[in-house]
């Protein structure tokens, strides 16, 4: 009997212990000072403001004889909870020294769930002519099994909406090297000639690329890209003498700082 009571008067004494050591300063510390300490660790516990950019893709694409620079890149400056988010993507045709792609997106961005945050803002594609500028709303994060996920709606300034959808994964064979399979999809609600998007699904790719880790800052990378243009935008693609589909051998480097 008195060994069960002794246990019980421990476990409270235990289950106290980490509230009584939280304010146990107070009784010995000023309390302008107490709250100068708090606000300083809270700054540099979790509260502080980190940047990131990541340089998610920079590539060579053989692209069927007609060569491509492609870049896909995003960075965020931020507290844990809020952040603002930059991305773009493009290609660049090597042969007829022009863009073909090209757009740029600034969100706001805040934390919904461990992993997730939920963002919206502006997209403007600045090629293909005419350029448009979007709204946008997006999720993106760590999906279960480690999947990384993009998704994301638009809405022009036309009124019409569209939608993308990107998710990525990691192989990791060993500490350094690494197979990532990559898949994007778009699609539109509404067909829009002036720039060879049409209504449905108008675009997917698939990739897979092999990627080495010299240091975790710089990645170089080999692998295979396709790419498959649907409905309308197969149509608009053929009627302006464009392939429809490609496949790409592709060479680049993935970095971040």
């Amino acid at each position: 009997m008195m060994a069960r009571l002794i246990a019980t008067i421990a476990i409270c004494l235990l289950s106290a212990a980490p509230a009584l050591a939280q304010n146990a300063a107070d009784a010995y510390y000023d309390p302008a000072q107490m709250a100068n300490a708090r606000t300083a660790l809270n700054g540099s516990h979790g509260n502080q403001i980190n940047s990131l950019i990541v340089g998610e893709r920079l590539e060579y694409q053989s692209n069927g004889g007609a060569p491509l620079v492609v870049w896909e890149a995003q960075g965020w400056i931020g507290r844990d909870i809020q952040k603002l988010w930059f991305k773009t993507d493009g290609e660049y045709e090597t042969e007829g020294s022009r863009f073909r792609e090209a757009e740029v997106q600034v969100l706001y961005s805040r934390a919904i769930r461990p992993f997730w945050e939920l963002q919206a803002g502006v997209r403007h594609d600045i090629k293909p002519n005419p350029s448009r500028t979007y709204g946008v709303i997006s999720v993106q994060g760590l999906a279960p099994y480690w999947f990384e996920v993009d998704g994301a709606l638009f809405l022009s300034g036309d009124g019409d909406f569209s939608a993308r959808l990107e998710a990525e994964y990691e192989f990791r064979l060993t500490q350094r090297l690494m197979l990532q399979p990559r898949i994007e999809i778009n699609s539109a609600f509404s067909n829009d000639a002036a720039i060879g998007v049409g209504s449905g699904l108008s675009t997917a790719e698939a990739g897979l690329r092999l990627r080495y880790a010299i240091r975790r800052e710089f990645a170089p990378y080999i692998g295979v890209s396709w790419n498959q243009a649907y409905g309308s935008t197969k149509y608009f693609k053929q009627s302006a003498g464009e392939d429809a589909g490609e496949v790409s051998w592709v060479a680049g480097v993935r970095f971040w700082f």
